[in-house]
This record gives structure tokens, sequence and C-alpha cells, in this order.
């Protein structure tokens, strides 16, 4: 299955677009995938069997006989291939290796340094990788596909960091062609708030097709999920809110002139810099959320004046996009409820009452592991698209 993203003449076997309806793990017999399909039974047949020989269906027992042999049922079969996922984060990296159904099958995190660049960073989660997948891969399956988040903005089409701010030596490294060295399957990265906002969608609210996911740590970034696709813009740096100047609303303190953008203001390290300066020991957002959690008065207002910076800013996208879910997580918003109180605060006050008649703004539920199945769901989608599943089957049947 490792060839499923090769360049290939384009086949119109039909099999991909069968394969989609089975992907909601239902299991179904030919003739009602002929019913939902309108297709000949014979065609239905054909498809399904060769999606059965590529192994990515599996038999699933008997229907209920209406008369004569029962007829049998067939289901997607996600063990068909295993996808590695990455989180990197400015100090953090977590490799997990994961069904094509997107559960973690077994995950390792290790604190790292961004700054140590692109070689170093990436031989190291690549051997935890390989380790991963050798624990886990006892029944020889095969890897498909590797699906890596980094905290930056990334040309998606390509792969590659583009003057990502935090990760020195970063710059248009070919990440996918230094990967396909030890993994030779496709690679697709992204960046990081882009694939927590698939692993929030997956795990917390998979019936919403209108989501933007908001991370405030080190930087602030927001994914945009817009009828039910992630939206990354042309060249891939769609929801990079963390540099739009903040509207200076009514009640505003900041000087006329003050046109600092929204990082600057409301990020952790933004937050760190303003209490530092206020005499306390606040030299990063880890100090931040500390401080918070201690009660200390000065951090607790200094977050939920962040939160109203970020509502400022989001007021305007909640009128442009009207999502129905706005969740908030980085590690700022896991400090408590301020920073979402301020957020509310604004929002509800900025907005038009129609984008705001059924809108949540809430915290993150998904945990630790929504990044790394953000990237796996990345790569699932991949190479389980039509085409994708069309080029495998019938590499499979030469």
């Amino acid at each position: 299955m490792v060839d499923v993203l090769r360049p290939a003449p384009a086949i119109s076997s039909g099999a991909g677009e069968i394969f989609q309806i089975l992907r909601d793990g239902h299991a179904r017999t030919k003739a009602e995938l002929a019913a939902l399909t309108g297709l000949a039974r014979s065609t239905v047949a054909l498809r399904v069997d060769a999606l059965l020989a590529a192994g990515l269906l599996r038999p699933a027992g008997e229907a209920a006989s209406t008369g004569g042999r029962p007829p049998a049922r067939v289901a997607f079969n996600p063990r068909a291939g295993l996808v590695l996922a990455v989180d990197l984060g400015a100090t953090h990296a977590t490799v997990a290796v994961a069904d094509l159904a997107g559960v973690i099958l077994d995950s390792r995190t290790r604190t790292i340094d961004i700054g140590d660049g692109p070689e170093r960073l990436l031989d190291t989660i690549l051997t935890d990788g390989g380790e991963l997948l050798r624990a886990t891969s006892d029944e020889g399956l095969p890897l498909v596909g590797v699906g890596i988040g980094v905290p930056g903005p990334v040309e998606h089409s390509t792969g590659r960091p583009t003057n990502p701010p935090i990760m020195p030596g970063w710059d248009r490294f070919d990440v996918p062609a230094y990967v396909q060295r030890t993994f030779d399957v496709p690679v697709l990265v992204d960046n990081d708030v882009n694939i927590l906002a698939l692993g929030e969608q997956a795990t917390s609210w998979p019936q919403v097709d209108d989501l933007i996911f908001v991370k405030v740590s080190t930087g602030i970034g927001a994914g945009i999920i817009a009828g039910g696709q992630l939206q990354r813009g042309a060249q891939g740096s769609a929801g990079d809110m963390g540099h739009v100047q903040v509207p200076s609303g009514a009640g505003s303190t900041r000087e006329p002139d003050d046109d600092r953008d929204l990082e600057a203001l409301a990020s952790g390290s933004a937050l760190a810099i303003a209490l530092r300066a206020e005499g306390l020991d606040a030299h990063s957002p880890a100090d931040v959320v500390a401080l918070v959690r201690s009660g200390n008065t000065s951090a607790i207002e200094a977050t939920r004046q962040a939160g109203r910076h970020v509502g400022e800013v989001l007021a305007t996208v909640v009128n442009l996009l009207n999502p129905s879910i706005i969740v908030l997580g980085g590690s700022i918003a896991r400090a408590g409820e301020h920073l979402l109180a301020g957020v509310r605060e604004i929002v509800y006050r900025r907005s038009i009452p129609l984008a705001t008649q059924h809108l949540a703004i809430v915290q993150s539920q998904a945990g630790d592991r929504a990044a790394v199945l953000g990237a796996a769901i990345m790569v699932a989608r991949d190479v389980l698209s039509p085409a994708s599943v069309d080029r495998y089957v019938a590499a499979k049947a030469r």
C-alpha cells in the first residue's frame, strides 16, 4: 500500500467511490451498496471484490436472509495499513502510530528544542517512529503515510515551512524529502493548529461542519473548518490570526497609535513580557500559567485581557465565517476559564446576533493526543481519497 499516492495515469475504476460509503464503519451488503449508488449489482460486485482483494475491505458476516442464502456483508478494514503521526511543538515532540480509522495504537512524547534544527530533530522523531512501528506492526501491516504538524506557517503543497518565526533553520526545508529517505511513503506537513482543528473535530465535535480552533500559546493561530473541510487558503497560510492588528474597541486602554498585532498583545510570550515588567518571575508561557493557577491577580487579569484581545479579532472572524463552535486550546487556554471569559465577553458583544445565536465558545476537550490524531486523519483522508484508492486497487490487480 506504500504507493497509494505515487504518480500514475488516472484510473476510473469507481472502486474508490464505493469505498467512501463504507468508511463510516458500517457493514453493508453488495445489494445495499447497489441501492445506494444506483449502479448495477454486477458492477458493484466487481468493485467490492477488488477492494476485498486489495485488503481495504474485510468480510463482516452475513445479513438477515429474506429467503435463500444470507447475503454477505463487507466493511472498511482500518488495519489495512498504518500511519505515522508527528506533533512537533516548540518544546515537545509526540510521535504516534495510528490505523486508517485514526485510532492511536501507541505513542511517545519527548522534550525537544525546535531551535535544534530540522535534521537533528527529524532524525530523533524518525528513530522513535521506527521503534513504535516495529513494536506495533506484529501483523506486518504496511506504513501508508506520515503526517507532521509543525509550529509555524507551512506551504502545504510542498510540505516546506515558510519563514517560521520560532523555527530557526527550518525555512524552506524540504521535510517530505528528508523523511522519505527513511520511510518511502507519502509525507504530509501542516501547521500544528490545522491538525489540532482536525483532531478536536474528530474527538469532540464529529457532527459539526463549521469549527474554528484557536491556539493561544507561545504564538497564536487558528485552524478553520468550514463546510466540513479544513481551509488552508491559496498557499497554506489561512488562519494566521496572530498577525492581525487588534481593533481598539470602546473602553480600550491602549494608546491610539498602538499598532501591535494580536500575537504581540495576547500570546503567552507577550504575557510573560508584560508580567515581568511588573516585577513578576515570568519568562515563558509556562510561567504565566503557573502564576494564573496560583491565583496571582495580575496574571489572571492579564490573561483575561488577552482573551479580550483575541475576542476583538475573533468577532470579525465570526461575522465573516459564521462558525458553530470556537474551541480555545494551547497552554494559556488550559490555565483556567480566564482567557475563555475574555473571549466570550467581546465576541458576543461585537458579533452580529444571527452569527452568535447558536455559537458555542468552549475550551479544548481533545487532550494531549489531539494533534497526532489530526495528523493521522490528514494522512488517512489523503491516501483513502477516491482517486488514491482507485490507483491502489488498480496496482494490486496487476
